[in-house]
């Protein structure tokens, strides 16, 4: 298990003037077993915490086969392939039951026989564990 500290700077405004800003140095710490994400459950993110930087972004993903990081840099994304209407719906039926028991939820487009799947952490406005948390049990699915 390997792990990597980043740091970044939060700032918020300050109750007594909002023109003022407060900063903050963060530690965080990044990289729990990437080959266990897919044992994984997402912790729940409301903000305050720091996006995952790019180059731990693509550390996870050198283990997560078809995803990658979006231009923006603050989303994973991967396009899937089915052989009909039926098959993909029926992904996306299991993708979403499987968001639901996560409590982190992809953006997603589709069409007949393709899926589109996104994941960012929009609370913080990057990616976070849970999306590559996802990611890995999207690819679980798609190996069942």
């Amino acid at each position: 298990m390997s792990f990597i500290a980043s740091e970044c700077i939060l700032w918020q405004a300050s109750r007594q003037n909002p023109r003022v800003h407060i900063f903050h140095l963060a530690p965080t710490v990044q990289g729990a077993g990437l080959n266990t994400f897919k044992n994984m459950h997402c912790k729940p993110c409301e903000g305050g915490v720091c996006p995952l930087d790019e180059g731990i972004s693509n550390q996870h993903l050198g283990q997560l086969p078809g995803w990658q990081l979006a231009a923006d840099k603050t989303r994973i994304t991967r396009t899937l392939r089915f052989k009909d209407f039926l098959a993909t719906i029926s992904f996306i039926n299991a993708m979403a039951y499987m968001s639901e028991q996560q409590g982190h939820h992809p953006d997603f487009s589709a069409g007949y026989n393709y899926c589109e799947v996104n994941y960012t952490t929009h609370a913080i406005g990057g990616l976070s564990e849970n999306d590559f948390i996802c990611a890995a049990k999207i690819n679980d699915l798609l190996e069942a």
